[in-house]
């Protein structure tokens, strides 16, 4: 499967992953074939890209880090608890504790995946479905880090909550698809102070976590907000969430851009590592992201196309490829895999677009 921008999804094609809303319903199922309609729709609801079915290689599943189950149960306890505290000011903390422990649950189990699908989000949904995004990266940097079940449990609060500031934040400012104003920008940056003080209103709230909330806009080069904290003085939490927050903002779907692929975003990372956050967080990222993941078209070195089949968590940067066309855009006969781990004269150049991607299949 890949993912693919509705610009270039044509009637036919079939959706290789559910489509869900942040009540943790299904909108549209895997399997269903797209037709005019339903691209229509997914217009409508903000969404800008899908996983198909790509129909030229038979690829493997990939490994679900967390069920679709889950997934959805921890999406639809995260909207009731952002409205509850919007509307009645009350945080219904045992449900977020065990919706935490779900999922560090569910990461233990699977502890040798790596982070391959960014879920699609609406617009309307978007803080919901980033919020748990970027809980799951969060934790599975913790469990890298070698977190006990304390320390994961803090981290995963403080996670999962890290934007509840934005309840107290008008929701047309925070999906305002054009550039904001001076004094818009200054109101959404005050998320992170009301989020501290929503978190602090309960005791059972680790301090720590509280400042998950407060701290994951901070930079490393003390550039950052509310406190232009620097360094060491920024939490150890809230470093960990600032650079999973970072990953799934680039490599989601926006109202002013299209979502950067995962190569790009950590690229883009790679250049703010000594400004915005520390060098080994970063790198506890890299080391859990599918930096190509499956079914992702790349470009070698040598010219030819192939699509990545399989990553494995040793060697995230370098998976098994599959050759698909070669230099002159001429389809491969044949079936020939590369594990370019052991290949090392073979290399990923990029990427490819959506774009690159139809032009290619339009010759098949």
């Amino acid at each position: 499967m890949r993912r693919v921008n509705l610009e270039f999804i044509e009637p036919g094609m079939k959706l290789a992953k559910s489509i869900y809303n942040s009540d943790g319903r299904v909108m549209l199922g895997k399997g269903v074939i797209i037709n005019k309609y339903y691209l229509n729709r997914l217009v409508e609801l903000g969404i800008q890209s899908v996983y198909v079915e790509d129909g030229l290689v038979e690829l493997p599943p990939v490994p679900e880090l967390v069920s679709e189950e889950i997934r959805a149960r921890v999406l639809e306890t995260l909207k009731s608890t952002f409205k509850a505290v919007k509307k009645e000011n009350r945080l219904n903390l045992r449900l977020i504790q065990d919706t935490v422990d779900d999922l560090i649950n569910e990461l233990l189990d699977h502890k040798h995946f790596l982070y391959n699908l960014t879920d699609l989000k609406t617009h309307d949904d978007y803080t919901f479905q980033h919020s748990v995004n970027t809980c799951i990266l969060s934790l599975m940097m913790g469990i890298s880090f070698q977190y006990n079940q304390l320390k994961l449990k803090q981290l995963g609060i403080g996670a999962i909550l890290h934007d509840i500031g934005k309840t107290r934040i008008d929701k047309d400012l925070l999906i305002k698809p054009g550039e904001l104003t001076s004094e818009e920008y200054k109101q959404i940056q005050r998320h992170t102070t009301y989020g501290y003080e929503i978190l602090r209103e309960y005791e059972e709230i680790s301090l720590l976590s509280a400042h998950v909330a407060l701290q994951h806009h901070e930079r490393w080069d003390g550039g950052g907000y509310p406190r232009n904290l620097k360094g060491d003085k920024i939490q150890e939490y809230a470093l960990i969430v600032a650079v999973a927050d970072i990953f799934d903002a680039l490599t989601s779907d926006r109202p002013y851009r299209k979502a950067f692929r995962n190569d790009q975003a950590l690229g883009i990372m790679r250049t703010m590592a000594k400004t915005h956050f520390e060098a080994k967080c970063f790198l506890n990222l890299v080391a859990n992201v599918a930096t190509y993941p499956v079914g992702t078209w790349v470009l070698l070195n040598t010219g030819n196309v192939a699509i990545v089949v399989e990553v494995r968590k040793e060697n995230p940067v370098y998976p098994v490829i599959r050759l698909v066309f070669d230099k002159y855009g001429q389809r491969l006969k044949g079936l020939r895999e590369v594990d370019l781990t052991k290949l090392t004269s073979i290399r990923i150049i990029r990427s490819l677009s959506d774009k690159e991607i139809a032009k290619l299949l339009s010759s098949v």
